[in-house]
């Protein structure tokens, strides 16, 4: 049994998450339940990085008190787990015990590569990071398009420059390997380009006294970014030394990422450089996806056009919400999402297509008297078929978009072998016993090849059809999706 550890990245609470979080909680999913239906032990972690400046700034101009903010937030995110049916072992909240101690145990581990120095530098409080001339766009941050602010202070920084051949020889060499492959590059010239020690505390007065100290001196406080990569290792009991710790993360078979493009940087380069400096375990994985759009804008509260996830699952239903963000959303590229998209997506593939197979086939195995104590025996055909598919969607898993093509294009198939036969027509039996055979094999290795897709709709199937030993006793349920 192999040991594996997938993460999410941790969102900031400052607002209330929108449809583009759900993408990557989905993704994550995925890949948890694949490996534990190929007998790995799995620990699967998310949570909600509390520690931010603009978690400061959002509860100053809300008039409550920070705690309160993040929680109301945490709330919202932690919600996500049960709508979206994302089947969690933690979530970690950085404002727990477990969480400081760890992340201050970690800069202890690290204090070789600290040191203390006047600075000044462009700072963007949405990036959570400090921005060279060059890297501006016409003088704004080149993803929150705002100026950003020039900070004077006394800080901590990490001798970030100590370690820049040995992280560039880890990713040129796959020893961490970054999907896509265009990330990796991206990374490599970023890398390149030459590291620079950055900095890795603020001043207490600046951060107004929220965040974690910096361990023997309570005037600074952790940069948000040293202390929420620390989640991964805290959540497992880094700071104790616990077994899970040792088991997931230290001596674990992989440990993966599920993370962003916008925070490639911070995973790829900061946070390797400080396991390196701690002699720990590094990640196995890094597993980039890209942004969510809604009609080609990116989501922003002033324009209106956020998607709240919530909503979306209570009209549509969260396998609905799965489907079209695993099957619409290139796996590691950009997508775009509109009303329009993903009702004509669900009635085509949903409704339509998976949802109508299932039931007409159901409707006229019982009708044809054939519900009970049922032996298939599927013609080579279609045993090759399903193999074909198979392969693919192995070949491929982690393009999901690719693989739920692939096990779709076994739906097709199967509509297409209904039109030609016409079962309904057929009066020799063996002949429509061959028919349904061909079907309901086809049926039950589609229910199987989506689990970790669509969790409940694979277990409405197998609850129907009722399979043991290639024996069905199918009985009628409820629609799968009912048509929008």
């Amino acid at each position: 049994m192999k040991k594996i550890f997938i993460s999410t990245s941790i969102p900031y609470v400052n607002a209330a998450p929108h449809l583009g979080h759900t993408l990557e909680f989905v993704q994550a999913d995925v890949l948890a339940r694949r490996h534990r239906l190929l007998g790995d032990k799995v620990f699967f972690l998310s949570g909600t990085d509390e520690n931010s400046l603009k978690n400061v700034r959002s509860a100053e101009k809300a008039g409550v008190p920070v705690m309160d903010l993040v929680t109301d937030n945490f709330k919202k995110f932690l919600e996500l787990k049960d709508l979206l049916n994302i089947s969690l072992d933690d979530f970690i909240r950085t404002t727990e015990e477990r969480h400081f101690k760890g992340a201050q145990k970690l800069w202890e581990v690290c204090e070789k590569d600290i040191y203390k120095k006047k600075y000044s530098g462009l700072y963007c409080v949405g990036c959570e990071e400090f921005y060279k001339e060059e890297e501006l766009v016409d003088g704004l941050c080149p993803d929150h398009k705002v100026k950003p602010e020039l900070i004077e202070e006394e800080n901590y920084f990490f001798k970030l420059s100590n370690y820049q051949e040995e992280i560039k020889e880890l990713i040129e060499k796959d020893i961490v390997k970054i999907i896509p492959e265009s990330k990796k590059n991206e990374v490599l010239s970023f890398i390149n380009s030459g590291l620079q020690d950055f900095c890795i505390s603020r001043s207490s007065e600046r951060a107004k006294g929220w965040g974690i100290d910096v361990p023997g001196d309570s005037t600074q406080k952790m940069w948000v970014w040293f202390d929420a990569l620390s989640n991964y290792i805290n959540a497992l009991g880094y700071a104790n030394d616990d077994e899970k710790f040792n088991e997931f993360w230290q001596n674990s078979d992989s440990r993966v990422h599920v993370i962003g493009k916008g925070i490639i940087r911070f995973h790829s380069v900061y946070w390797l450089a400080m396991l390196l400096s701690a002699g720990l375990t590094l990640p196995k994985t890094l597993f980039v996806h890209g942004y969510l759009t809604v009609d080609n804008q990116k989501m922003s509260k002033s324009i209106g056009n956020v998607i709240d996830p919530k909503e979306l699952v209570l009209k549509y239903g969260s396998e609905g919400v799965r489907y079209f963000l695993l099957r619409e959303i290139p796996a590691t590229g950009d997508g775009d999402f509109t009303y329009e998209k993903f009702e004509k997506r669900y009635n085509s593939d949903l409704a339509s297509g998976l949802g109508n197979l299932f039931s007409r086939t159901a409707a006229m195995v019982i009708k044809a008297g054939l519900n009970n104590g049922f032996k298939i025996r599927p013609n080579r055909l279609f045993i090759e078929k399903n193999k074909e598919v198979e392969g693919k969607v192995t070949e491929r898993f982690f393009q999901f978009n690719e693989t739920l093509n692939d096990i779709w294009e076994l739906v097709s198939f199967c509509d297409k072998y209904i039109e030609n036969e016409k079962p309904w027509e057929i009066t020799d039996i063996e002949k429509q016993k061959e028919v349904f055979s061909n079907l309901l094999y086809s049926l039950n290795n589609i229910s199987k090849l989506i689990e970790p897709f669509l969790p409940l709709t694979s277990d409405k199937m197998r609850e129907q059809l009722k399979e043991d030993s290639g024996v069905f006793d199918i009985s009628k349920g409820e629609s799968l999706f009912p048509r929008i």
